[in-house]
């Protein structure tokens, strides 16, 4: 039996909007992240989408997102291998100092994770709820870099591309069959419609 997974970004948070490092350390959603979450979920609604099952990370960001999104209607576990990259003591110091792409072993120095720890975290986590989901149709709400190298495992079998970075609630559509991931769709959401102060 197929099985179709949603796999979605947090909304935009206080650390996002100053620019600060955060993986394991959280901050709450800004004005324009409860937004995007809003839309996120006006999307679901549009498309019909009715989830069988939700897991989110244990960070508060991504619960938040999952809970606006699905209107608190849809009961989820929060799973501790959906959470971002560990970057150990550079959490919350400014992106500046961030090393170039790609970050491979570099926070493995400084008590964080390589990426393919990461990689195979998440993979392992996605891997066994999908395995063991008894519903069709699954939601999981993660972080950024986490689902850009979950992705990245399964990139032979992408159906379409990812052309530009994960967005705030940016959703990836894995269609999940014999235990690989097809990456069917990669969807941007439009917040033009925002008029709020903050950017």
């Amino acid at each position: 039996m197929s099985k179709t997974l949603y796999l979605m970004r947090h909304g935009q948070t206080l650390f996002n909007k100053r620019h600060l490092i955060q993986g394991w350390c959280d901050s709450p959603l800004t004005d324009l992240g409860i937004y995007q979450a809003q839309i996120a979920g006006n999307y679901f609604k549009e498309k019909g989408i009715q989830f069988d099952q939700a897991f989110s990370s244990t960070s508060e960001r991504a619960c938040d997102t999952l809970e606006i999104a699905t209107d608190g209607q849809v009961p989820y576990q929060r799973i501790k291998g959906l959470k971002e990259w560990n970057f150990g003591v550079f959490e919350g110091e400014s992106e500046d100092l961030n090393p170039a792409l790609p970050y491979k072993d570099f926070f493995v120095h400084y008590g964080g994770e390589s990426q393919q720890e990461l990689q195979d975290r998440m993979n392992q986590t996605i891997s066994e709820l999908m395995e063991n989901a008894s519903g069709e149709t699954i939601l999981m709400v993660s972080h950024g870099g986490s689902i850009a190298n979950f992705a990245r495992a399964w990139k032979h079998y992408w159906q379409v591309d990812i052309t530009s970075r994960m967005t705030n609630c940016c959703i990836l559509k894995f269609t999940y069959t014999d235990h690989i991931f097809y990456l069917e769709d990669v969807i941007h959401h439009d917040f033009s419609g925002w008029t709020g102060d903050e950017t």
